[in-house]
């Protein structure tokens, strides 16, 4: 069992009960865990639904040095996250995120993009797609060297209960 699927299983209830009151999480940030690609050089496209509490497929394998363009559409009826990283980035994210929640930025099924520009807290980096129920958003990434990763929603209460998939390395 990999990390990332004990965090599902453990923080299922406790996800849930996040979910019904709080929000809680941050950008993942970090060279480890690869860079932006260059979309003239992408060796794979991977298309990826969110919807309530998951991801469709909710394991991704890479190899070491890819580059894929990731398609992400929301297909549920909240605010969801696409957002490659680690728990440990993940963590610092949760701050971040629970100031969007409870300053009005975002609500769980709508994003405040004035609020957000105003706040700093646009939400545009190149390893996560913050989204309404219907968008969707493209992430061209490079997987510099094989690590322990994953993909995350961190919108409040979401992580917790188990919204997170894993990135499985090739031959690692």
């Amino acid at each position: 069992m990999t990390f990332f699927r004990s965090i599902r299983s453990i923080g299922a209830v406790t996800g849930l009960i996040l979910f019904a009151g709080s929000a809680v999480a941050s950008p993942g940030h970090g060279s480890s865990i690869g860079e932006a690609g260059d979309p003239a050089k992408v060796d794979r496209i991977i298309e990826v639904s969110m919807s309530e509490m998951k991801y469709e497929p909710a394991t991704i394998s890479v190899s070491e040095g890819e580059t894929i363009k990731f398609v992400v559409r929301n297909d549920g009826k909240l605010v969801h996250e696409f957002n490659l990283g680690t728990k440990e980035t993940w963590g610092g994210h949760k701050s971040e995120m629970q100031k969007m929640m409870t300053s009005g930025m975002m609500t769980m099924n709508k994003l405040d993009h004035a609020k957000m520009m105003q706040g700093g807290m646009m939400h545009n980096d190149p390893n996560a797609a913050l989204l309404e129920p219907g968008q969707s958003a493209e992430l061209v990434w490079t997987f510099t060297e094989a690590t322990e990763m994953g993909f995350a929603c961190n919108v409040p209460g979401h992580l917790e209960g188990g919204m997170v998939g894993d990135i499985e390395f090739s031959g690692h």
